[in-house]
């Protein structure tokens, strides 16, 4: 198939629909209406083929978290994600593999009733290049410099799944995993993007981020950006039990801090408003763990065990360069 079929027979049958889009896939340009009293978000992440993810993950996967990785950054800024566009690059032209990659993109879309808008299809090597466009009441958005002295540390979820899901998901294809395994490569394969929670916070949290790269490098951004210093307690990192079943206490803790692709999100919230969390976390049903806390300072991040003694991690997070 030419560039303009497979557009028309695979990718536009899982765009989606919403009442917001005036002109979608077809034209030079997508028209949408905002929403009245609400500021854009817009935001974009690449994957690549062995960097993001591993040769042997099923191409619906790779149409899932293509996609959901977008909204983990709609939902640490406390938006509604909206519109997508796809600009996917590949070796050959492969029917099948477009089919079963757009199921699982078109899956996560409808979770959150994102249409896909337009984009663009290229030879080359297999990378996917995302952007999603969402929107928050205006002035409300989370960012990353409000955390003050004073606040708390908070992060949903678990973490250090992913990272420990990673091999299982790279790993030659035969039977399906099971058990611990089974989950941890569905937390790599498929992250769950915390939108609704994300919204949640608007209001209460002072700032915000996903754990993309790493506990310890996203908080520095938080810190470097708020101007402050955030101790975090090591003893306090949510593990599930899938982690601690696969993984040493120590090898869980150095994969929680530092492995990255949880896609949670971690965010500071004042001491008065810890309240007003927990009944909004008990009314949607999510979870997150206080962790630690901001502290004057100058931008660092630091980990402390339950002696008080510094723990320095094995490796830093994902760096690209």
């Amino acid at each position: 198939m030419d560039e303009f079929t497979l557009i028309e027979r695979l990718i536009a049958p899982h765009a989606g629909r919403r009442d917001d889009v005036l002109l979608g896939i077809g034209d030079d340009g997508a028209l949408v209406r905002p929403p009245p009293g609400e500021d854009l978000l817009v935001v974009a992440d690449t994957i690549v083929e062995a960097v993001h993810f591993p040769h042997e993950l099923p191409p619906s996967d790779v149409g899932y978290r293509a996609l959901a990785v977008n909204l983990s950054d709609i939902a640490a800024m406390g938006g509604t994600p909206r519109w997508a566009t796809l600009a996917l690059t590949m070796p050959v032209s492969h029917p099948e593999w477009l089919r079963a990659f757009m199921a699982g993109f078109g899956a996560a879309g409808a979770a959150h009733r994102v249409q896909l808008v337009g984009g663009d299809t290229t030879r080359g090597p297999l990378t996917v290049t995302v952007q999603l466009i969402g929107s928050v009441p205006a002035g409300q958005a989370l960012v990353r410099h409000g955390a003050r002295p004073g606040d708390r540390v908070w992060v949903s979820g678990t973490l250090g799944d992913a990272a420990a899901g990673l091999p299982v998901a790279a790993a030659a294809a035969g039977s399906p995993p099971s058990g611990p395994a089974s989950f941890l490569r569905e937390r790599f394969a498929r992250p769950t993007p915390r939108v609704a929670l994300g919204r949640a916070l608007r209001g209460l949290a002072t700032s915000c981020i996903d754990v993309s790269d790493g506990l310890v490098a996203d908080l520095g951004h938080i810190a470097r950006r708020s101007h402050c210093d955030i101790v975090v307690a090591a003893a306090s990192l949510p593990l599930s039990d899938a982690l601690r079943a696969v993984h040493d206490d120590g090898a869980a803790r150095e994969l929680a801090l530092t492995g990255g692709d949880d896609y949670e999100l971690c965010f500071t919230v004042p001491p008065a408003a810890e309240a007003s969390l927990r009944a909004r976390l008990a009314e949607l049903g999510e979870h997150a763990t206080c962790i630690g806390e901001v502290q004057e300072g100058s931008g660092q991040v630091v980990v402390l065990d339950a002696r008080g003694d510094p723990v320095i991690p094995v490796r830093g997070g994902y760096r690209h360069f």
